[in-house]
């Protein structure tokens, strides 16, 4: 059986190719791999199912300005109180949802604990990284395990590392041994493909039901990339994925900080309602990725059709979710690609649509 990657469990991408059809980029089922890649046509399927149960036709004829989208956008969003701490007891009554500058009505809420996860760890094996890793990679683990011991029983963790290649180490899983192992084999060479790594794991996330969160450990600085920061950040944002950097300090002073790095991923955790930590190895480490835990546990999901929405030539949409308390603030990804002016009214290709479909179990 031929291998992929190092070792035969693993998935290994080149970085070379501008797309995963390519036939040395493609992404190959090796080891306990879950995917099927048959969400082009269920969402094509479940997407004419809903226009057909609402009556309308499949094809818009007025290319209007404003328009009804019948298209669920759904909206991660995260509250913190002054003092920062996460606030995970709101109802729906409490947020505000505007699209391009239009408040809309939210149609489907839901407290994160009642969604699935599916967390795509990304661990940076680059050379630079290479004299901390065991750290990094001791730390990872503790944050698996409490992530899979709690919250619900369908969370899973695909394992990724890259450095001037890519490479699935695990596929979506719920069996933390595995995991564990394969932090344990990753070691340091190379360049850095930091965006092309999170533009793939975005795309794997894509068709997965419920949330969907990138957490990434690296040292800041991207090297041998052949896609860039605002490429990894749109595939993130068409797949609702969250973007967790947890950017690891090996000194403080700035001089030997990568501080552009730095800023590119806080662009990406900001503009998918995401969060940047900063932390040192050990102890400063293991309270990033618990604070990542506890976020996980008191999000909400926030559910709307697009109504009386005013379109612009451009697809990207501007969200922005309110807390009515004073008190309180929401962070939330701050846009989705939709319709824009002249599309005829069909709903953007790869909007978030969200028909409800038929839960599948994951192989532990």
């Amino acid at each position: 059986m031929a291998k992929c990657g190092r070792k035969e469990s693993g998935t290994t991408m080149s970085t070379r190719p501008t797309d995963l059809t390519g036939r040395n980029g493609r992404l190959r089922a090796c080891g306990a791999a879950d995917g099927k890649n048959r969400w082009p046509a269920l969402l094509a399927r479940r997407a004419s199912r809903v226009l057909l149960l609402l009556g309308l036709p499949l094809l818009a004829q007025d290319p209007s300005v404003i328009r009804v989208n019948v298209n669920l956008v759904r909206v991660v969003a995260t509250v913190r109180n002054t003092a920062g701490d996460p606030v995970g007891t709101l109802h729906k009554e409490d947020f505000e949802v505007y699209d391009n500058g239009v408040l809309q009505e939210i149609g489907v809420f839901n407290r994160q604990t009642e969604q699935p996860l599916s967390v795509a760890l990304l661990v940076d094996t680059s050379g630079s990284t290479a004299k901390d890793l065991k750290y990094e990679s001791d730390s990872a683990a503790r944050f698996l395990h409490a992530l899979l011991s709690e919250g619900n029983p369908q969370d899973v963790v695909a394992l990724w590392s890259f450095n001037y290649d890519i490479h699935v180490e695990r596929s979506f899983t719920r069996n933390y041994a595995s995991l564990e192992a394969r932090l344990k084999l990753l070691h340091g060479e190379a360049g850095t493909s930091l965006y092309d790594a999170i533009y793939y794991a975005a795309r794997e996330l894509e068709p997965r039901e419920g949330r969907k969160v990138v957490v990434v450990v690296t040292d800041g600085g991207d090297t041998t990339s052949s896609r860039d920061l605002h490429a990894a950040l749109k595939q993130a944002q068409l797949a609702d994925a969250v973007i967790y950097p947890v950017v690891v300090l090996p000194i403080t002073n700035d001089a030997g900080r990568n501080i552009g790095g730095e800023n590119a991923l806080t662009i990406m955790a900001q503009g998918t309602g995401g969060r940047t930590f900063l932390p040192t190895v050990g102890a400063q480490l293991d309270k990033a990725f618990a604070d990542i835990v506890t976020e996980l546990r008191t999000q909400y999901m926030l559910g709307f059709y697009p109504h009386n929405v005013p379109l612009t030539k451009d697809p990207f949409h501007r969200l922005e979710v309110r807390v009515k308390s004073p008190a309180l603030r929401a962070s939330a990804r701050n846009g989705y690609y939709g319709e824009s002016e002249g599309s005829g009214g069909t709903p953007g290709a790869r909007i978030s649509v969200a028909p409800e479909r038929k839960k599948s179990r994951e192989d532990n």
